[in-house]
Formats: C-alpha cells, sequence, structure tokens
C-alpha cells in the first residue's frame, strides 16, 4: 500500500430522505489525524483523487450501527486502490433506529444502498475516476440483507414486521451495476423461502463468527444452499470471533463490558484480524472484478 486515503463527506438525496455519506479513496495528498463522525482518522481531507479509474465499494452497516465502524476496512481498501463509500442508513443506525423490526426498513435499505450509488456516479469528484456500472458491496449483518435484497434476492417481511401481522413480499428491482458481495456474518432470515435467493448469481466473499450471538450459523447456509451459483461463494468460519469483530476497534472511551460492540472473546485480536480481513477482501475484489 502506497497510496493515501483521501477522505470526503458527501450527501446522498434517495427520493424520500437525505443522509450523510463519507467516502474514503486512494489519493496522493498528505493525510493528517481528522474527525470524521465520532473518530480520529488519519486521512487527507477533501483531497483529490488519484488519477485513473477505481472500483467503487460500499459498506452497508449493521441495524443500529454506524458508517464509520468500518472505517479501519475502508481505509485499507482505499489505499488499494478502491473508492470505498459508506452511507449511515436513515432510522437504521446508532442516534435514530426507529424503523427497526419493520418492513418499511426491508424496503427502505436497498433503496438508499442503490441511492449511494447513484450519488457516486453522478458525483463531480468521483465518477470521471470510477469503473462504469461496475460496483461491489459489503455488507455487515443487516448490511447482508441489503447486499443480496439488491442484488436480485426476494425477501419476505414476517407477521411481526408488518402492520396487518401478516407476511408480506418486499419487491425490490436488482441492480445490474453489482458485480461482487461480500457478507460478513449476514442477516438472512428473510430469504428462507424456495428460490429467494436463486436470482443472485455474483460472486460472494463470505466470512461468519463461530462465536456470534446475534447471527446464527443457519444463515450462511440461506446463502449457500439458496444462491444461484453456489461453486462462487467463498465461505470461511472465523475462529474465536464474535458478530462484532468485523467492526473497528473502539477508543479506550467506549471500551467497555457493557458496549458490546466494542468487546471480544478472550483471546481474539480484533486489530490482527481486521487487517487479514481488508487483504482477503481486497485479493477478491482484485480477482472477480
Amino acid at each position: 500500500m502506497t497510496q493515501s486515503a483521501g477522505c470526503r463527506t458527501v450527501e446522498v438525496r434517495d427520493g424520500t430522505s437525505t443522509f450523510p455519506m463519507v467516502v474514503l479513496y486512494p489519493s496522493t495528498g498528505a493525510e493528517r489525524v481528522e474527525r470524521v463522525g465520532r473518530y480520529e482518522m488519519t486521512v487527507a481531507m477533501n483531497a483529490p483523487v488519484s488519477a485513473g479509474t477505481h472500483v467503487l465499494v460500499v459498506i452497508s452497516h449493521g441495524s443500529g450501527g454506524s458508517n464509520v465502524a468500518y472505517r479501519t476496512l475502508a481505509k485499507s481498501l482505499a489505499q488499494d486502490g478502491f473508492v470505498v463509500a459508506l452511507p449511515l442508513h436513515p432510522r437504521n443506525n446508532r442516534d435514530d433506529n426507529s424503523l427497526a423490526d419493520t418492513d418499511t426498513l426491508l424496503e427502505n435499505r436497498p433503496r438508499e444502498l442503490r441511492a449511494a450509488i447513484d450519488c457516486m456516479f453522478d458525483s463531480s469528484n468521483f465518477r470521471e475516476h470510477l469503473v462504469r456500472d461496475t460496483a461491489a458491496v459489503i455488507g455487515h449483518s443487516m448490511g447482508g440483507y441489503t447486499a443480496l435484497a439488491l442484488a436480485g434476492g426476494r425477501p419476505i417481511a414476517g407477521p411481526h414486521e408488518t402492520e396487518d401481522h401478516r407476511p408480506r413480499i418486499i419487491r425490490i428491482d436488482p441492480d445490474p451495476r453489482l458485480k461482487a458481495l461480500v457478507l460478513l456474518a449476514p442477516a438472512t432470515p428473510w430469504f428462507q423461502a424456495p428460490g429467494a435467493l436463486r436470482n443472485v448469481r455474483l460472486p460472494i466473499l463470505m466470512r461468519t463468527a463461530d462465536n456470534d450471538e446475534h447471527a446464527s450459523g443457519w444463515f450462511s447456509e440461506i446463502v449457500k444452499r439458496g444462491v444461484g451459483e453456489p461453486r462462487l461463494v467463498e465461505h470461511k468460519v472465523v475462529a474465536n470471533a464474535n458478530h462484532f469483530a468485523f467492526l473497528s476497534p473502539f477508543p479506550p472511551d467506549m471500551t467497555t463490558p457493557d458496549f458490546a460492540p466494542s468487546q471480544d472473546p478472550p483471546g481474539f485480536d480484533r486489530p490482527r484480524f481486521l487487517e487479514q480481513l481488508a487483504n482477503d477482501i481486497s485479493a477478491f475484489l482484485h480477482r472477480v472484478l
């Protein structure tokens, strides 16, 4: 990795809402410590994008989570030549999670992801530096649902998520610009119906945690057994990891036993794992795109 990581904040409009998005990208600008959201990052703020074209990668965060919680992974990928966009899903984030467990959320998230991709390809700062009509999505937890839905999955909302307490098919138009998916402890129960993932035929890198208290092991089986091309799924279980292993390490004032996302099983080295994860994802994306 020889490039700097540039950083820019943009605003995404999807027709019904407006939400922020942090973009990390390869740059030759000088890095310095900056405040990005709640955290400090060493980046080249608002620096120009490195010459040439780069593949767009969008990271969809988990339910009730934060986009900048994936800053470690995003910066590594940016330094390796990718333009990485991190949208903050409205009303399903750390500050406002009012849409959790609703069919509205199941509809909104894929639409927001599409809007984020549109925003990047329309942006005067980035469009000339992106490989045309090509995007990869990294989805953690609920972000995994979001990625699969936009890639052609056909989810069904459960009775507990609808106003009339009846299951409802969520209709989402797939985005043909998606060329690869990375699923990190994906949430997949909405794709249990026969054929729900049959139209998902993209290369998929999937990582799950063996101590995951939120995404059960059968969640990954839904993917492996349901997608149209199972041979395109590369899956590994991360030993001694929990559901939050995919998040960036938290600063000392947030690393407390009562804040579960900051905690790891005894002996698990999150920084070292994230370095390996970034290398695995980068190698996968370079190979399939």
